[in-house]
């Protein structure tokens, strides 16, 4: 999942640290590296982008890369919108501000759902920076309800929303929201 990285748009908590541009830049070549750490003939990477229009004939994204809006509602709408509209098959969704993802790390969570129905890559402040549904049933209808964002309930409340699944849990790993994140 990706935002236009204009200054104001993303990263604002980073912004009130470092300034708005800095943040945005940032957040431009973070996401422009983990693309490139990421991509493997293992799986298909899709961009899912926002603002919708924008980020779907935007320049700054790679142009063979296949992209979907995210369309509007907070992060769990457009997540669970995810999961239940990509082709068939395992789905995992990562954010752009984790600068450790490897593909190992992926390729790890993919593994987890052969013998797990879910799987959340746990961040280091109670969110998380990834999360994988095998979909071989329907995607829950109270997917990502009452998630507290933002939050160190996050993890633990998106969890609570996939009650009788498997859940797997894989490598954690820190985001950037914060000056004191990139130290």
């Amino acid at each position: 999942m990706v935002k236009e990285p204009r200054p104001g748009r993303v990263k604002t908590r980073l912004g009130k640290d470092l300034g708005m541009a800095t943040a945005a830049r940032w957040f431009r070549h973070q996401s422009a590296r983990l693309l490139r750490r990421i991509e493997d003939p293992r799986w298909q990477t899709v961009l899912a982008v926002a603002p919708d229009q924008e980020g779907l004939t935007s320049r700054i994204w790679p142009a063979h890369l296949p992209r979907v809006p995210q369309g509007r509602g907070d992060l769990g709408d457009r997540m669970a919108r995810l999961f239940r509209t990509l082709p068939p098959g395992p789905v995992c969704i990562i954010g752009a501000d984790i600068p450790g993802v490897t593909r190992t790390h992926v390729a790890r969570a993919f593994h987890a759902l052969g013998d797990h129905q879910a799987v959340f890559g746990p961040a280091t402040d109670g969110g998380y920076w990834l999360v994988g549904l095998k979909r071989t049933s329907p995607v829950p209808p109270t997917l990502f309800e009452n998630v507290r964002w933002s939050s160190k309930h996050a993890l633990s409340d998106s969890m609570a929303t996939l009650r009788n699944h498997r859940i797997a849990l894989t490598d954690t790993l820190s985001d950037v929201d914060t000056a004191e994140d990139l130290r």
